[in-house]
C-alpha cells in the first residue's frame, strides 16, 4: 500500500500520530484496509527486537504497514520517519536522519556523530524507508546508532534485509484476495462516488485483484481505472495487456513481473501526451511544481498551455499524486510508478535532453532565489527552497557529474549561500562546496563565488584553516582576474574571520575596506547588510558602543525598506543589548522578541541561542531569576549544536556570568540548578515558545527601573576566539 501512504497523506511536522509528543509520521487520510494479522504480528516483532525490517517487493504495501505499526507504538521521544527514496548519494544518508529528525547544526562536527549524541539519552522510533540503493550506508549507520543509542529502535522498509545484527526480517506478501477486493471498492468509490460493490460486479472485481496477485499497488491503479470504465471493462482489458506485458527475466520474482504488467497495463491505457508526460516526470526527484512541470517537461509533443490538463489526467489514473506544502500545492510519483517513467525515457533516447532543463530549472530557481532572499519575500524563499531541495540535490549531482557541468556545479553551489547560511544548513552546504571547488573547470567566475561561500560556511562552523585558505584563493584569484566583485567578498569574509579570532582591528579595516567595495561596485543585499551588522560588532568590542548602535540603526532602516528580515535579526540582537545597558529593559524584551521569532522561523540556530542567552539577562535584570535560570538551561541544550558555549568569548560570556551569579544570589546554588535543568529538559520548539511568551507577557507592563545593580560588561576587553572550534559568528 505505498501508493496510497504516499498519495493520501499531510505531514505536521514535530507530531506524530496517534498523539505523540514529537515526531513526524504521516497521519493517514484515506481507510487502512486488511493486514490485521500482520499488524498484530509486526508490533510484536518490533517489542522483541530492537531493529526490524519489513521487506518485499515494491507496492506490496510495506511503508504504509510500517507506519501504521509505528503509529502505535508510544516511545517517549516520538516516532521518526526517514525517506530516502529521493537520495542518490550515500554521504547523504545521515544529513537525511539529520533533517528528518528536525536537528539544526552549524557545527563541523560529521553528522554521524549529531545523530549520535542527540539520541544518546532519548528512547524514539526510527522508520527508514526506501533504502535499498544505499543499502551499505545505511546498515552502517543505522547499525551504529543501534550499538551506541540503548533507547533507539529502528523499523527498516526496503526490498531487502539490511543484514545488521540483531535484525529481524518480517517478509510482506501481497493481500489476501478478500482484502484486495475491499481495497479496490474503498479507492473506487472515492475516485467514482457511484461505484458500490455489489452482486452485479464482485465476480469481476475478484477476478481483477486474483489477476493482479493482490499487490496493493496495482489494485490501486486499476480501481483509478473505474471513472472511464466498468469493472468487467477493465477485466477485459487487464487480460489483453497481461498477455503483452509479461517482460522481465526468468530471475526476476513472478511478483515483480506482476507488478511490472499492472503499471505496464496502466501505462498502455494512457493517451500518447500522458505517456510522454510520464516519463518525462521521473527526472523529477521528490515534489514538484506546476511552472516546473511546464518548463522542463513542456515542447516536442507537449505544449506548456497542455501540461495542466494532461497532468490532470495522471493525477485522476493516480500515476501522480497531489500534495499541499508551505510552498503550495506539489506533486509527487511513487517511486515504482518514477522508475517505469525513467526506463521508458531511457528507450526514447530524450533522458540527457530531459536531465539538462531539469538542472537548468533548478539552476534558475536558486538564482531566483538569491534575488529576493533581499526583498519581502525571503520566508517564501526559504519555504520554497526547503520544499525544492531533493530536486536542488538531483541538480547538484547531475552538474558535478558531467564532463562539462562542473562550472554550474559550482555556481548553484555558490548561489545557494543564503540556504545554507540562513536556513540551518551549513553543514550540508559544505559537502556540495567542498566538491565544486575541488574541480577545475575553466570557468573562473563561478569557482570564486564558490570559494567564498566554502569560507564563509567554515568561519561559521568554526574551522579557521579551511576558512582561510578558500578565501586566501579567493582573494589571489579575484585579483589576478580583476573581479571586483569576488575581491569584495573575500576581503568581507576574512575580516569576518579577524571578528571571530578577537583581532578586532584587522576585523574593522577589512570589513571597512569591504563595505567600500560593495558602495563602489553598488552591491545592495543581506550579505552587505550583515558586514555592517559585523563591523558593528568590532566597534562594540573596541568600546565604541554608540557607533555600533548607529550602524545596527541603518541596517535597521534598510531591512525595514526592503522587506528584509534575516539580517535585521542580528541587528536587532545588537540594539536590544543597547537598550539593556541603558536600562531600557522593555525596549531590549521587545526587540530580542522580534530578533528570536525571525531566527527560529528561519531555522537560524545560532541566532535562537544568542537572543535567549540575552533575553535570560534581561529577565534576572527585571527580578525574575528562576526564568532567568530556566532560560539559561535551554541554551545551555542548545549549544553543543552551534558550537563552543558563547563562543568562548569574554564578551559573550560576561553577560551570561552576570546573569548567573544575580540568579545564584536571589534563589541559592540548589534552586539554581535545579531551574537550569528545567530549562535543559525543554526541547527547541518549547523554550522558544517560553520565551516568546513571556516576552510578550511582560514587555507592556515591564519597569524601566531597577535591574538589580547589572553593570554591562566592559567592551573593551579583549575577547577570545567566538567560534573556537564550532560556533557560528554573526551572519
Amino acid at each position: 500500500m505505498r501508493a496510497s501512504q504516499r498519495s493520501q497523506r499531510s505531514r505536521r511536522p514535530g507530531a506524530g500520530a496517534g498523539g505523540h509528543p514529537a515526531g513526524n509520521l504521516p497521519l493517514e487520510l484515506n481507510a487502512f484496509v486488511g493486514r490485521s494479522a500482520e499488524l498484530s504480528q509486526l508490533g510484536t516483532a518490533l517489542d522483541a527486537a530492537r531493529l526490524v525490517t519489513v521487506t518485499g517487493p515494491g507496492g506490496v504495501g510495506k511503508s504504509r504497514l510500517a507506519a501504521r505499526a509505528a503509529a502505535g507504538s508510544r516511545p517517549r521521544d516520538g516516532v521518526w520517519l526517514v525517506e530516502l527514496a529521493a537520495v542518490r548519494d550515500p554521504e547523504l544518508v545521515e544529513y537525511a536522519v539529520v533533517e528528518a529528525l528536525g536537528l539544526t547544526d552549524h557545527t563541523s562536527r560529521p553528522p554521524r556523530r549529531v545523530l549520535l549524541e542527540h539520541l544518546a539519552e532519548r528512547r524514539v522510533l526510527l522508520v527508514v524507508d526506501g533504502f535499498e540503493h544505499l543499502v551499505d550506508a545505511c546498515a552502517s549507520l543505522v547499525g551504529d546508532l543501534l550499538r551506541r543509542s540503548a533507547g533507539l529502535r529502528v523499523l527498516a522498509v526496503g526490498r531487502r534485509p539490511l543484514s545488521v545484527d540483531g535484525e529481524r526480517v518480517f517478509p510482506l506478501a501481497p493481500l489476501s484476495e478478500p482484502e484486495a477486493a475491499e481495497l479496490f471498492a474503498d479507492r473506487a468509490a472515492a475516485g467514482a462516488p457511484q461505484f458500490a460493490l455489489d452482486d452485479g460486479n464482485r465476480a469481476d472485481v475478484h477476478e481483477i485483484c486474483r489477476r493482479l496477485d493482490g499487490v496493493p499497488l496495482a489494485v490501486e491503479l486499476a480501481a483509478g481505472r473505474l471513472r472511464a470504465l466498468s469493472p468487467a471493462q477493465l477485466l477485459a482489458r487487464l487480460d489483453d495487456r497481461f498477455r503483452l506485458l509479461t517482460g522481465g527475466g526468468r530471475d526476476m520474482l513472478p511478483r515483480h513481473r506482476t507488478l511490472r504488467t499492472a503499471i505496464g497495463w496502466s501505462h498502455e491505457l494512457c493517451t500518447p501526451r500522458e505517456r510522454l508526460l510520464w516519463a518525462r516526470l521521473s527526472v523529477f526527484a521528490g515534489p514538484f511544481d506546476l511552472e516546473a512541470v511546464e518548463y522542463v517537461c513542456g515542447g516536442g509533443g507537449l505544449r506548456p498551455d497542455n501540461i495542466l490538463d494532461v497532468l490532470g489526467e495522471l493525477l485522476a489514473q493516480s500515476v501522480v499524486t497531489r500534495e499541499e506544502t508551505p510552498a503550495g500545492a506539489r506533486y509527487r510519483m511513487l517511486d515504482t510508478v518514477r522508475s517505469y517513467g525513467a526506463d521508458w525515457l531511457e528507450a526514447m533516447g530524450d533522458a540527457a535532453r530531459l536531465r539538462r532543463r531539469h538542472r537548468d530549472w533548478y539552476l534558475g530557481l536558486a538564482t531566483w532565489g538569491e534575488l529576493d532572499w533581499f526583498s519581502p519575500r525571503q520566508r517564501e524563499v526559504a519555504a520554497r527552497v526547503e520544499a525544492e531541495l531533493p530536486n536542488l540535490r538531483h541538480a547538484l549531482e547531475h552538474c558535478l557529474s558531467e564532463p562539462d557541468g562542473g562550472h554550474l556545479g559550482q555556481y548553484l553551489a555558490g548561489t545557494l549561500w543564503y540556504y545554507w547560511v540562513g536556513c540551518g544548513r551549513l553543514s550540508e552546504g559544505r559537502h556540495w562546496l567542498e566538491r565544486s571547488v575541488g574541480l577545475e573547470t575553466g570557468h573562473e567566475r563561478s569557482r570564486l563565488k564558490a570559494l567564498w561561500v566554502l569560507g564563509y560556511v567554515a568561519v561559521l562552523q568554526g574551522d579557521s584553516v579551511p576558512a582561510l585558505a578558500a578565501l586566501d584563493e579567493c582573494r589571489q584569484r579575484a585579483e589576478l582576474s580583476g573581479n571586483a566583485t569576488a575581491l569584495a567578498y573575500a576581503e568581507h569574509r576574512t575580516g569576518c574571520l579577524a571578528l571571530v579570532t578577537d583581532d578586532m582591528l584587522r576585523a574593522e579595516t577589512l570589513l571597512r575596506s569591504a563595505l567600500e567595495r560593495y558602495h563602489e561596485i553598488g552591491e545592495l543585499n543581506s550579505n552587505v547588510l550583515m558586514g555592517q551588522v559585523e563591523l558593528g560588532m568590532a566597534l562594540a568590542f573596541q568600546g565604541d558602543l554608540p557607533g555600533a548602535v548607529r550602524l545596527c540603526e541603518e541596517v535597521r532602516r534598510v531591512c525595514v525598506d526592503h522587506g528584509e528580515r534575516w539580517a535585521l535579526a542580528y541587528a536587532l540582537y545588537v540594539l536590544a543589548y543597547a537598550a539593556w545597558t541603558e536600562g531600557d529593559l522593555p525596549g531590549a524584551r521587545r526587540l530580542l522578541a522580534e530578533c528570536l521569532d525571525t531566527t527560529h522561523v528561519f531555522h537560524d540556530l545560532l541566532g535562537t541561542v544568542l537572543a535567549v542567552e540575552l533575553l535570560a539577562l534581561v529577565t534576572v535584570s527585571e527580578g525574575d531569576a528562576g526564568e532567568a535560570a530556566v532560560l539559561q538551561g535551554s541554551a545551555a541544550s542548545m549549544w553543543p549544536s552551534v558550537g563552543l558555549p558563547l563562543f568562548g568569548s569574554a564578551h559573550y560570556n560576561a553577560p551570561h556570568e552576570l546573569c548567573e551569579a544575580t540568579a545564584r544570589e536571589q534563589l541559592g546554588d540548589e534552586r539554581y540548578e535545579e531551574c537550569v535543568r528545567a530549562g535543559a529538559r525543554l526541547g527547541l520548539r518549547a523554550a522558544v515558545g517560553r520565551a516568546l511568551g513571556h516576552s510578550r507577557q511582560r514587555a507592556p507592563g515591564t519597569s524601566c527601573g531597577q535591574r538589580g545593580g547589572a553593570v554591562p560588561p566592559d567592551m573593551r576587553e579583549p575577547a577570545a576566539s567566538p567560534t573556537h572550534r564550532g560556533g557560528e559568528a554573526t551572519g
